[in-house]
């Protein structure tokens, strides 16, 4: 699916990339990324969407093919480099892998002060995203005594608090209970409400349907299919050849014929289908 020519924010060009022992992981991949988007990208152990995320931010370095930041070429240099690392912010799916300082305060403000933003600015910035994510109670809390879920929202912090145009977050929903998974996707909302582009990686087929509003499937470092949800989860051959179910809510959708009903629709959430059930019912 190509995004508006004119809002292009990212674009992969026959992009290939290879692990040192020369192992494919990403293989002649093109692929163009429009500012706004709610993207996520779906696929079994192996299927690249963690390597698609590090070329995206610019961790690894493309072996073949080209890739672009609004329009300019990547040539990992240290500018292109600070650019697009400053622009797209990455969340990885372990959070001990991010979080290294020794209280969460310091962990957030740490990109900023090494960008040698002003104090009085960054101290704004932090308590900004401490709000918005709920942790400001835990501010001068140790990092080693963070749960897993209080890493996970450090984490994002840290990454907002640089003011990024895309936010890329591999699985995390990740060992996340029901409930956490919730707010996580209206914090996901919010967050593009606010004009972020959102990519994310999931496990979770019913997070996926309800909240992007297009989804990547990728199998063996290449793309499979790329689409609106409603197109996506209706192609049974490509979810059997990429060993991804059904929605829960979409199956519901099919087995009742009332599809037709969302068709316009990118994804549907449990409550708008119990709502447009009731209505039918006259319950």
């Amino acid at each position: 699916m190509a995004a508006d020519q004119k809002k292009i924010l990212l674009e992969l060009r026959n992009v290939t990339y290879r692990y040192p022992d020369e192992t494919p992981a990403v293989e002649n991949l093109s692929l163009v990324i429009g500012g706004g988007e709610k993207i996520a990208v779906l696929g079994g152990n192996g299927a690249g969407k963690t390597t698609l995320f590090l070329l995206l931010n610019g961790v690894y370095k493309i072996k073949k093919g080209e890739i672009f930041f609004r329009d300019i070429k990547i040539n990992y240099t240290k500018k292109d480099l600070l650019k697009i690392r400053q622009n797209i912010g990455i969340v990885f799916q372990d959070p001990d892998t991010q979080i290294f300082s020794s209280s969460v305060y310091e962990e957030i403000s740490f990109g900023p002060e090494n960008l040698k933003i002003p104090e009085n600015e960054i101290k704004i910035r932090v308590d900004r995203v401490l709000k918005l994510l709920d942790i400001f109670h835990i501010k001068d809390k140790p990092t080693h005594l963070l749960s897993y879920g209080e890493k996970k929202k450090v984490s994002i912090a840290g990454i907002l608090v640089m003011e990024p145009e895309a936010l890329i977050l591999d699985e995390p929903d990740a060992c996340l209970d029901p409930g956490s998974v919730k707010k996580l996707a209206a914090l996901l909302d919010d967050l593009h409400g606010q004009g972020k582009t959102i990519l994310i990686s999931t496990q979770d087929m019913n997070l996926a349907y309800a909240w992007a509003d297009r989804i990547i499937i990728m199998k063996d470092g290449k793309i499979l299919k790329d689409g609106i949800p409603g197109d996506i989860f209706s192609d049974t051959k490509i979810l059997h050849q990429a060993s991804l179910d059904k929605p829960l809510v979409f199956e519901i959708l099919e087995e009742l014929k009332i599809q037709p009903e969302f068709k316009s629709r990118s994804g549907v959430q449990k409550k708008e289908l119990i709502d447009f059930l009731k209505k039918q019912t006259g319950l």
